[in-house]
């Protein structure tokens, strides 16, 4: 690089001056103003308590963050030392780091808060949609073993309506102790097999109720307008879908299923066998037993079913939490990264500015030596270093008018000596022709 070529770098440095001003007062209000519209929405209050506060806390971010970079770009540049300039190196982290922590996330909450709101409502809807479909299955879950209690109840009739016309079981047909047996029996399971068909009814009820309020609550995601006032009809439908979440739990027959296969073996009592003859009398206690064989076998067989259904986790209703714009846009910031690189690069890009100016004058530095401060002297200031100049000379040139003057004066009083009686030899007299 030649010396014009440094001479040069000076002057756009000097020409950029009040560019780089005008950028940085700029920067530093657009980041005051997208900060106070995030942080209005922290704030709680009367409308003019808002506004104040908003106001005031964005100023303060505006003013702080031009000092901030005003500072760095005043005395970085024309820092040597390198502990000296790592130290200004740190300071600048430190800062940077609380800029961001005093207004970029607020900046990031201007630019995507709402939607970061309607990400959140979209969210829990998926979450409340796979709570109501877990509940429906734990609901219908108990329907699987309608197949099992109505074929058992099928057969107990069967059994009991071929002992009466044929005898099937004792070898003697007619209405005695095995056909009430099997009757009571089919009776029991029956009653459970209608329990449980009619709870289907009330499950269906209940998750078609819940699709509605799911469809209404996707409606309000999607739908225009402010997102407060749409998050607000949002949490009434979360809070009714999560009382249906909370009946479909309680709409289950599994403990009922449960209690019925134990009443099934607990309960059973073998009627006394009330044939007409002993030969009757011994089959029909023979039957009771292969009977009571059969409902103990079926008891066991539906008690453990109905525990594999009540083993399934509890569905847990969701509570709909409301969030702010900063709150959302910070939990969802992954969701949002480029508003989030925007309102950083808004209160951080001087420092790209500061970088440049190092480089540069380290370069000027570099191929003008000392010299080079030399150049940074402004037309005023030499100016001033001129009249200095001037005066300075003046002074000397008074100083040795003086001195001469001295001389003279002394010369004049030695020849005054002279002509004195006594003295030394008279002055010559001067003939004037």
């Amino acid at each position: 690089m030649s010396a014009s070529q440094s001479y040069t770098l000076r002057g756009q440095l000097t020409r950029l001056d009040t560019t780089t001003r005008v950028t940085l007062a700029v920067l530093a209000l657009a980041s005051g103003v997208y900060t106070y519209l995030g942080v209005r929405d922290l704030l709680d209050g009367t409308a003019t308590t808002v506004f104040l506060g908003a106001l005031v806390y964005s100023s303060a971010v505006s003013v702080a963050i031009y000092a901030f970079w005003s500072y760095l770009m005043r005395f970085m540049p024309h820092v040597r030392q390198p502990g000296s300039r790592g130290m200004l190196y740190l300071a600048m982290l430190i800062g940077a780091a609380m800029i961001v922590a005093m207004s970029s996330w607020l900046n990031a909450s201007a630019l995507a808060g709402s939607a970061a709101l309607e990400q959140h409502l979209s969210v829990t809807t998926e979450a409340y949609e796979q709570k109501l479909n877990e509940a429906h299955e734990n609901a219908l879950a108990a329907q699987s073993l309608l197949p099992d209690i109505q074929l058992a109840s099928q057969r107990f009739s069967r059994l009991a309506d071929q002992e009466a016309q044929s005898g099937a079981l004792t070898g003697t047909s007619g209405s005695g102790t095995v056909v009430q047996l099997l009757r009571q029996m089919g009776n029991q399971l029956a009653g459970l097999q209608g329990e449980i068909e009619a709870s289907r009814d009330k499950v269906k009820t209940l998750f078609d109720e819940g699709g509605r309020r799911l469809s209404a609550m996707r409606q309000l995601v999607t739908s225009q307008g402010p997102v407060a006032d749409r998050a607000n009809a949002y949490s009434e439908q979360a809070v009714e879908l999560s009382g249906l979440i909370t009946a479909l739990q309680q709409t289950s027959v599994a403990p009922a299923v449960r209690r019925a296969a134990e009443d099934l073996g607990r309960t059973f009592i073998a009627p006394i066998a009330d044939g007409g003859d002993e030969d009757l009398r011994t089959r029909q206690s023979r039957v009771v037993n292969t009977i009571e064989g059969a409902v103990a076998a079926q008891s066991k067989a539906l008690a453990e079913a109905a525990d594999e259904i009540l083993a399934r986790p509890v569905v847990e209703p969701l509570r709909f939490t409301p969030l702010s714009a900063p709150e959302a846009v910070i939990r969802y910031a992954r969701d949002f990264l480029p508003s989030w690189a925007g309102a950083i690069s808004i209160d951080l890009l001087p420092a790209v500015l500061i970088f440049i100016l190092c480089i540069v004058q380290d370069v000027i530095r570099r191929e003008d030596g000392e010299e080079a401060e030399l150049g940074d002297m402004s037309a005023a200031e030499l100016m001033r270093a001129l009249r200095i100049q001037r005066k300075l000379r003046a002074v000397d040139a008074d100083d040795g008018a003086s001195a001469r003057e001295a001389v003279a004066t002394s010369e004049d009083e030695d020849i005054v000596q002279r002509n004195q009686p006594g003295g030394a030899t008279p002055f010559p007299k001067t003939v004037v022709r």
